[in-house]
């Protein structure tokens, strides 16, 4: 089993602004709760049991989610980073964390319940330096698989059109670190190619599930859409509403700890957890962060 997982926390969330202007986008609530707790409970269904996490935007913004630097038991180590690595970079300078061990990255701009678990068990039976995990549809289609090796990614091998999706969760063998340069600024794709080259980069397809890419404001309403179709308290049980504000319960979600003033008319808006809403709010269609 792989026991260590890096979750990728350091991007800027630029297609998310104005929200990621509050907060570091995996700090950014998706149904009441920072979007990096979905991707941790996801990791610790699957057996991991110790997190990386690398900072660079708001940094302070992850010590007052995880104050004691644990979710649920498991021990989360900060790595941050003063000038943005990018993926390479990034898994480069935790190599003192890694270790000699393997290690399970985690984009943490997605929210997915994918069998990550079937990776897992697929990049230790296969001798692979690194698997990707990869859905067969996709709006980014541009990894090239045969049977279960990559053959191209981007088009950088070849001009063949890329067949599937990369998920953003792949594992990796400590022996990729010798191909990621020291103390620059490096995506992890030049890796992925040597890797390609010398037979070792891996996939898994796993199309079962949902996948989900929270790149921009639209797409952060859309997850709410759909998991307020599947949950019964878009209306936070801990938020406190006046009596003579007025929530529409169909298409609002309100966030724990918020606080609707009286005279407030809110309707199809997302409220952020811990939120004051003032009196005579008028809001349609909004989010409101407490930053508006």
């Amino acid at each position: 089993m792989i026991k260590k997982a890096f979750i990728l926390g350091a991007g800027l969330g630029t297609r998310l602004r104005p929200l990621t202007n509050v907060l570091p986008k995996p700090l950014v609530p998706i149904f009441h709760e920072p979007m990096a707790n979905y991707a941790l409970r996801h990791c610790q269904a699957a057996g991991i049991s110790e997190f990386a996490i690398n900072t660079h935007h708001l940094p302070d913004a992850w010590q007052n989610a995880y104050p004691n630097a644990k979710f649920h038991g498991s021990p989360l180590h900060f790595f941050h980073e003063e000038i943005l690595l990018e993926t390479g970079g990034g898994i480069k300078n935790i190599a003192s964390f890694i270790d000699t061990d393997p290690l399970l990255i985690y984009n943490g701009d997605i929210l997915t319940d994918i069998d990550i678990s079937a990776l897992i068990h697929h990049h230790k039976t296969s001798g692979n330096i690194a698997t990707l995990a990869l859905r067969s549809t996709g709006e980014n289609c541009n990894v090239n698989i045969s049977g279960h090796q990559v053959t191209d990614m981007r088009n950088l091998l070849s001009n063949t059109p890329g067949t599937h999706q990369f998920t953003g969760i792949y594992c990796i063998q400590p022996e990729i670190l010798p191909l990621i340069p020291s103390g620059e600024v490096v995506s992890v794709v030049p890796a992925f190619i040597e890797l390609i080259k010398m037979e070792k980069l891996g996939a898994v397809v796993l199309d079962e599930g949902s996948w989900f890419d929270i790149g921009n404001p639209e797409a952060y309403r859309e997850i709410h859409t759909h998991m307020r179709s599947q949950r019964k308290d878009a209306i936070h049980p801990d938020a406190v509403i006046h009596p003579q504000a007025e929530v529409c319960t169909d298409t609002c979600i309100i966030g724990p700890g918020a606080q609707i003033a009286s005279g407030a008319k809110l309707k199809n808006t997302i409220v952020w957890p811990q939120v004051s809403i003032p009196e005579d709010t008028n809001a349609c269609s909004q989010i409101l962060t407490g930053k508006n």
